[in-house]
């Protein structure tokens, strides 16, 4: 599963670095530098002060197009006119594809070109303009689940990031987050790999791990909202979590996922799936639970175009959460594993990343030209007598990608 991207995106203030210090820091992941330091070394590393991404930020909902915004707090005294400036998600002017091709073995496809795909758009082939196979940079923001249920998973994420940066290039940048009923920013987008493991080791963790409510939806939608904006390339969220959100209130009732009416209504799910699409974030989650019988790779597979929560799936005993977290997947596009079956978070943070070094992106124009607001329907097919890729290769991406109706 892939991403939809905008190509109109500003450069991010982290990326604004002199091309010598950028020289440096390739050249010391490169060596392996920052991967053998001690770590006592990464305990003293200097990390920016944490940052609470729910303080001073109001989520509201726009009454006419439904959607929802994050925008900063305002003291009741100021009166701030609406921003005339346009925003990056306002049109879609080159859609932006991410793909991978499973062989049947279940190994990525490496070494296609641009002529072995054909991509659709609402049923309708589209003219690739663009193609990348992973040469641009990724953003990657481990974002981890620290109430208490999960607080003791976390000694193994510390010594599994470092597998985590082995696999990554040295211009990827990784970001930490952590979350219980709040989510705190441990470190901004950084190259820099001993931060990575300060970070994984700060005391902000057993701090943040103090509340027993779980808000996981809302931090997928903050870490979404504040850390991604304006940002190019390749882009994923690494969710270490349960499943077991206190915020939403989802039920077996598909209505739960969506909106209730009025500009007061609250986070719903349907608004983290749109924030994710809208921006072309791919979603990785690693759930600590055991993976439900029925919830197998086949069944994934099958279901990629069709709702997971449904009565059938009930019947199967499957725990809602995992569920829901499945579905997020379905509807944003990434990949879902389940930890005890995997042997340890450093072969899972392994796997994710040779799945997002083997993405191909391929972009568009859509062919109706400027994109009205919405959903739209996305399709990537491998071109019959493709020759690099076997016989029963088939091609994961995300399903739609998002439209917003703000100008």
């Amino acid at each position: 599963m892939g991403a939809c991207r905008t190509v109109k995106e500003p450069a991010s203030a982290e990326r604004k670095v002199s091309k010598a210090q950028g020289v440096f820091l390739a050249s010391a992941l490169a060596a392996g530098m920052c991967l053998t330091a001690p770590l006592a070394a990464a305990q003293k590393a200097r990390l920016p002060r944490e940052r609470v991404l729910d303080r001073g930020v109001d989520i509201v909902r726009d009454p006419a197009t439904g959607e929802l915004e994050a925008r900063p707090s305002v003291s009741p005294a100021v009166t701030e006119a609406p921003s005339s400036g346009p925003m990056i998600r306002a049109r879609v002017e080159l859609v932006q594809v991410g793909c991978t091709v499973i062989a049947p073995d279940g190994t990525q496809v490496r070494g296609l070109m641009r002529d072995d795909f054909r991509v659709l758009e609402d049923g309708v082939e589209q003219q690739i303009a663009s193609f990348d196979a992973a040469a641009t940079p990724a953003s990657i923001a481990l974002l981890l689940d620290d109430s208490p249920s999960i607080y003791r998973e976390l000694g193994e994420t510390r010594e599994a990031a470092r597998s985590l940066a082995r696999s990554l290039g040295p211009e990827d940048e990784v970001a930490v987050a952590a979350f219980a009923d709040q989510t705190h920013l441990l470190l901004p987008f950084s190259w820099d790999r001993t931060l990575l493991a300060a970070a994984l080791a700060s005391p902000m963790l057993k701090v943040v791990a103090n509340s027993s409510r779980s808000f996981i939806y809302q931090a997928v939608y903050l870490t979404a909202h504040e850390l991604f904006r304006g940002r190019a390339g390749r882009k994923a969220i690494v969710l270490l979590t349960d499943g077991q959100d206190s915020g939403l209130g989802l039920t077996w009732d598909p209505a739960s996922m969506r909106a209730r009416p009025g500009a007061a209504s609250p986070l719903a799910f349907d608004d983290v799936a749109r924030e994710l699409a809208a921006q072309g974030i791919d979603l990785y989650v690693i759930s600590t639970e055991g993976r439900p019988r029925a919830m197998t790779d086949a069944w994934l597979v099958e279901h990629q175009r069709e709702p997971l929560v449904t009565p059938a799936a009930r019947r199967s005993g499957t725990p809602l959460y995992s569920l829901y977290l499945a579905e997020m997947v379905r509807q944003a596009g990434g990949g879902i594993y389940f930890l005890r079956e995997m042997g340890g978070l450093a072969e899972v943070y392994r796997r994710i990343a040779l799945a997002l070094g083997a993405e191909y992106t391929l972009g568009y124009y859509p062919a109706s030209g400027t994109a009205r607001p919405g959903w739209r329907e996305l399709g990537v097919e491998l071109r019959p007598g493709t020759s690099a890729a076997p016989a029963g290769a088939r091609v994961t991406h995300r399903a739609a990608y998002y439209v917003s109706a703000a100008p």
